[in-house]
């Protein structure tokens, strides 16, 4: 088998066109959160804590010396990151969690167990009556 022929024949296969398909709807999607997060979800959390940014918070290794810029430890753009992802993963649980509810009350109530078959009802006859003659 040639290399393309192999390559061919992992290209096409329904897991790799799945998974594919999988990763761009996920982009789309991870764009909708942030959108959702950034635009919904932070203006109201900003106003209830007064705005605070943690991204300016570091500390100085090493002071500018001319042209060469500051060495900085950012640990607030680390903070800030690590509060946004807090947020999304929330937000994101949230609306699984919603999402889910609502698949619950999609969902029918099982069917009522099926009742014996013939074959079984005439099983259960003859062991009533093989009881009866052994009485």
């Amino acid at each position: 088998m040639s290399i393309i022929s192999e390559f061919k024949a992992f290209a096409v296969k329904g897991n790799v066109v799945d998974m594919a398909v999988g990763i761009i709807i996920g982009a789309a999607f991870g764009k909708i959160v942030s959108s959702f997060v950034g635009d919904v979800v932070m203006p109201p959390i900003g106003m209830l804590i007064g705005g605070v940014d943690f991204s300016d918070l570091a500390i100085t290794l090493k002071a500018a010396e001319g042209d060469v810029p500051a060495v900085l430890l950012s640990y607030g753009k680390f903070l800030q990151t690590l509060f946004d992802f807090i947020i999304v993963a929330f937000a994101i649980f949230m609306g699984v969690k919603a999402i889910n509810r609502l698949k619950k009350e999609e969902q029918a109530e099982p069917a009522a167990p099926a009742g014996p078959t013939a074959d079984q009802q005439l099983l259960g006859e003859i062991r009533d009556l093989l009881k009866a003659q052994q009485k």
